[in-house]
C-alpha cells in the first residue's frame, strides 16, 4: 500500500511543477498581441509596467508607432532570402530595404532616423557624417548637388535639378549608407547614462567589425524599475526586426534595466552599457 501512494505523491508534485512551467510560459505569451499592427499595439508591457510617455512627434513616439508586418513574419535579407529566426526576433518592421547590399546595423538606425525627419518635415534637419569626416546634408541633396570624390577630396558639384521626392530621398539614404558606418555614426552621437535611457537611444560599438541596435520603447514600474526594447539590422542587410531577449524568456521581448550588470546580451552580439548614446538635438 505504501508504494503507490509514494507514486501518487511523486505524480502530483510533477503535475505542479508543470503547470507551474505552462503558466509562466502562458504568461510570456500574453506579451505578444498577434492582432497588433504597431509596435506599442504588438508588444504589451510586463504586469507592473506601464509605457514610458513620448511627446507627440518626438523620434521615440514614431518608433513606438512604427508598423510591424504581421505576426509571425520572417525577416528577409535584401536578396529575398529568408533569415532563420533561432529565436533572434520576434517582429518585423514594415519598411521595403531594397535590394542592395546597403542597409545593415549602423545603416538601419540612421535610416529610421532619417524617416522620423522626412516624415515630420524636418528635412532640413537631416545630416550625417561619412567615415572621412564629410559631413552630408539632406538640404543640399535637395537643391540638386550630388558628391563628387576627386583627388582625395569629397566635393558637392550641382548635377540635378532641386527634388525632395521620397524615391530621392532613398537615393540620398543609400549613399549615407555606402559611405558611413558605426565608427562615424558613434562619432555623431552623445554618451546617456545607462539607467536615463529613453526610446530612440542606441546601443553602439563602433569599428570594424562594430554593432549598432536601437532602443524602441521603455516601460517602467511604480518602484521606477525600466524595461526596454531593441531592434536590429545585421549582415548581410536585412529587414529591421524586433529582437528576443535570450536571457529572460518570460519576460521577453523586454529586457531589464540591471544596474547590477555591466553586460548587455542580445541574440548576435553583446554590448557594454557604457556603450548608450542618443542622437543630438539640432
Amino acid at each position: 500500500m505504501d508504494r503507490p501512494n509514494r507514486y501518487s505523491g511523486f505524480r502530483l508534485l510533477l503535475s505542479i511543477f508543470l503547470c507551474f512551467g505552462c503558466t509562466a510560459n502562458a504568461d510570456s505569451k500574453l506579451l505578444i498581441n498577434p492582432k497588433g499592427s504597431t509596435v506599442k499595439e504588438r508588444i504589451n508591457t510586463p504586469a507592473g509596467y506601464s509605457r514610458v510617455s513620448t511627446p507627440v512627434n518626438s523620434f521615440g513616439n514614431y518608433l513606438q508607432n512604427l508598423k510591424l508586418k504581421p505576426d509571425g513574419s520572417p525577416v528577409h535579407y535584401f536578396d529575398g532570402r529568408i533569415k532563420n529566426n533561432n529565436n533572434v526576433y520576434i517582429a518585423v518592421i514594415d519598411m521595403k530595404i531594397g535590394n542592395k547590399d546597403l542597409q545593415q546595423c549602423a545603416d538601419a538606425v540612421m535610416r529610421l532616423r532619417a524617416e522620423y525627419m522626412y516624415q515630420n518635415k524636418m528635412e532640413n534637419k537631416i545630416h550625417f557624417t561619412f567615415t572621412n569626416g564629410y559631413r552630408v546634408d539632406y538640404s543640399k541633396w535637395m537643391q540638386g548637388y550630388r558628391i563628387v570624390f576627386a583627388d582625395n577630396k569629397t566635393n558637392w558639384v550641382k548635377k540635378e535639378n532641386p527634388s525632395n521626392t521620397y524615391e530621392s530621398f532613398l537615393r540620398y539614404l543609400d549613399l549615407i549608407f555606402t559611405y558611413c558606418g558605426t565608427l562615424s555614426l558613434s562619432r555623431e552621437l552623445t554618451k546617456v547614462n545607462y539607467p536615463d535611457m529613453k526610446a530612440g537611444d542606441v546601443l553602439i560599438k563602433g569599428g570594424s567589425p562594430g554593432h549598432a541596435e536601437i532602443v524602441m520603447d521603455v516601460a517602467q514600474n511604480k518602484e521606477g524599475k525600466k524595461v526596454y526594447l531593441l531592434a536590429q539590422s545585421y549582415m548581410p542587410a536585412q529587414e529591421t526586426q524586433i529582437l528576443t531577449n535570450p536571457n529572460n524568456p518570460d519576460m521577453s521581448p523586454w529586457y531589464e534595466l540591471s544596474l547590477d550588470k555591466t553586460e548587455i546580451i542580445t541574440p548576435e552580439y553583446n554590448f557594454t552599457v557604457s556603450q548608450l548614446m542618443r542622437f543630438k538635438e539640432d
